[in-house]
C-alpha cells in the first residue's frame, strides 16, 4: 500500500513521534518513533512498527513477546508532527506487564472514572473465568441466566422509581446497579461493550451521516 507522507512532518532525525492508544478503552498505551518505513510498514501489516533510537533499527511490537497491537485507525495533529494511532492490544503494551506504559502518577488531581465500564467488565470476566469463594459475581454466574435476567428486571424497576421519585442521587445508584447486573449477563451471554457501541454506531452515527449525505 503507498501512502503518501508529504503532509508529515519528520524531524531532523526523519521521526516522528506516535502515541498508541487503545482504540477501545481510549486509554494511552505508549509513546514511540517512527520513520517513513515503519509507518509504511505499521499501514501495510495492520501491526505497529516502530524505529529505536536507541538500536537504530526498525522493530515490531510483539514480534518476540506476542504483545501486538492491530492498526485500526491513524490520525495525526494539526502540525503534522504528531501521530495518534488507535489500535487492538494483543496484550500488555509495557515491558513491565502493565497495560500501559503510563501507569506510574506524578500528579492526580481526583481519581478517572474515563475507563470504569471496561475495567468493570473485565473484572466480571476475570470472575466467570477464575471464581473466587465469596464473591456475588459468581453467585450470580453460578445461578444462572434466570437469576441474572430476575435482578436486570429488578434493577429497571428501581430506575424508573428514581425517575418517578426525580432524585438524581437515587437515579444515580439504580443505574449504576442496573449496569453491573447488566455487565454480567453481557458476560453470560458472550455479548461484548464493543458489540454494543457498534450497534449505537450503526444506529446513531452512520445513519445520521449517511443521511447528510
Amino acid at each position: 500500500m503507498e501512502t503518501n507522507m508529504n503532509n508529515l512532518s519528520f524531524d531532523e532525525n526523519g521521526l516522528i513521534p506516535a502515541i498508541m492508544q487503545d482504540a477501545t478503552t481510549g486509554q494511552v498505551l505508549t509513546l514511540a518513533y517512527m520513520n517513513e518505513e515503519a509507518l509504511q510498514k505499521t499501514m501495510d501489516s495492520r501491526e505497529t512498527w516502530f524505529f529505536s533510537r536507541k538500536r537504530q533499527e526498525l522493530w515490531n511490537k510483539g514480534e518476540t513477546s506476542g504483545n501486538k497491537q492491530i492498526v485500526k485507525q491513524i490520525e495525526y495533529d494539526c502540525d503534522a508532527d504528531a501521530l495518534l494511532v488507535q489500535v487492538e492490544p494483543k496484550g500488555p503494551a509495557c515491558h513491565t506487564g502493565e497495560k500501559s506504559c503510563f501507569h506510574q502518577t506524578l500528579f492526580s488531581g481526583e481519581n478517572s472514572v474515563r475507563t470504569v465500564i471496561h475495567d468493570v467488565a473485565e473484572k466480571i470476566r476475570e470472575r466467570k473465568q477464575n471464581p473466587v469463594e465469596g464473591s456475588y459475581t459468581n453467585y450470580l454466574f453460578t445461578e444462572g441466566i434466570d437469576k441474572i435476567l430476575k435482578k436486570v428486571g429488578e434493577e429497571t424497576s428501581e430506575v424508573i422509581i428514581g425517575a418517578k421519585n426525580n432524585d438524581k442521587d437515587e437515579i444515580k445508584w439504580e443505574v449504576a446497579d442496573l449496569t453491573y447486573h447488566t455487565l454480567v449477563l453481557m458476560e453470560l451471554l458472550d455479548v461484548s461493550i464493543e458489540d454494543i457501541k457498534e450497534e449505537l454506531y450503526s444506529r446513531h452515527v452512520k445513519k445520521v451521516d449517511s443521511n447528510d449525505k
